[in-house]
């Protein structure tokens, strides 16, 4: 991305004469068709690989099962959105007729991402792997949504961002807290946890539900949205899009019955002897990001709106080099 950015400020002082990376500046640059494609690529490739999409994803997985639980907070709900933000506010503005004869490549991408991100996950028993390997499944709704590139497809895109940020980051919280009793991550080594934690299970349960997209929470506002948006643009890739929402029902139950049904392991009991509830603190985090999630996903408004116009004059910078 560095030596597109460095080749599109060198073209743009060729034109001008004026050494600039302001962004403004560099929008009016003039590009040949084939030199806009390659600098896309450039920056298409440095934001995938934070976002990350397939086949650029194998370094997320690792780093979150090497990660503390705040590290895995912070790049699940936070650092994973950059990649999309700089795809909706660099790449596709800056060569838009190069981004939407790219679509078809990235939207397949995209699509990949879902469902090879649901088989992932559902091949896991590292809980944290497995939360990493959904966060591949969901950022991939995210890539379809930028580059269906109409208004709805873009708030699926923002609102998905949103949601994933507080249902991951709950998630990510939850295997810590698990961590933390048990000293594993290893869902074979769990179970039973419903009659010993109810609190925790039933957050467990909340945030399951979450990643599913059950209506009323957040994430499915954010991916009916995607899936409205892509429509316009696809059917095809929404038809498959939308089978990955049937992947995540599967790993994120298969998940809920690992840790917590079933029969208790009786060397952890042996051990550990019955697990701790969550104490005030964790009450009123795992709370929190709950009581957003509901709002959110009763009523998105809000944030529909505070996206609206940033979303409308980006699509107004993208349309001016698109030809019809």
């Amino acid at each position: 991305m560095l030596v597109a950015i460095l080749t599109l400020v060198t073209v743009h002082h060729a034109q001008s004469g004026v050494w600039s990376f302001a962004y403004r500046d560099l929008l009016n640059t003039q590009l040949s068709s084939q030199l806009a494609w390659w600098l896309l690529l450039g920056f298409f490739i440095g934001f995938a690989v934070k976002l990350p999409a397939l086949p650029l994803h194998p370094w997320l997985p690792d780093a979150h099962s090497q990660a503390s639980t705040g590290g895995s907070v912070i790049l699940a709900a936070i650092l994973l959105k950059t990649g999309a933000y700089g795809l909706i506010r660099f790449a596709v503005p800056l060569f838009p007729q190069a981004a939407a004869e790219f679509a078809p490549i990235a939207m397949s991408l995209g699509v990949a991402s879902i469902l090879y991100g649901a088989l992932l996950a559902f091949g896991q028993t590292d809980i944290k792997r497995l939360i990493a390997c959904s966060s591949i499944s969901h950022m991939g709704f995210v890539m379809l949504a930028v580059f269906a590139w109409n208004e709805w497809a873009l708030q699926g895109a923002v609102m998905t961002l949103i949601a994933h940020g507080l249902s991951s980051a709950a998630l990510f919280l939850l295997a810590g807290i698990i961590y933390a009793r048990l000293h594993t991550r290893d869902m074979a080594q769990m179970g039973g946890l419903w009659r010993q934690v109810p609190g925790m299970a039933a957050f467990g349960l909340f945030w399951t539900a979450a990643t599913v997209g059950l209506p009323g929470l957040s994430n499915f506002v954010g991916e009916f949205l995607v899936l409205v948006g892509s429509y316009q643009s696809s059917v095809g890739f929404t038809a498959l899009a939308a089978l990955g929402m049937v992947g995540a029902a599967t790993y994120a139950l298969l998940m809920m019955q690992r840790v917590f049904f079933g029969a208790v392991p009786e060397q952890y009991k042996a051990q550990h002897g019955e697990m701790a509830e969550l104490d005030r603190r964790e009450w009123f985090t795992l709370g929190g990001l709950a009581v957003l999630t509901i709002w959110l996903g009763v009523y998105p408004m809000p944030l529909l709106e505070l996206a609206e116009p940033a979303l409308q004059n980006i699509m107004a910078l993208a349309a001016r080099g698109v030809t019809p």
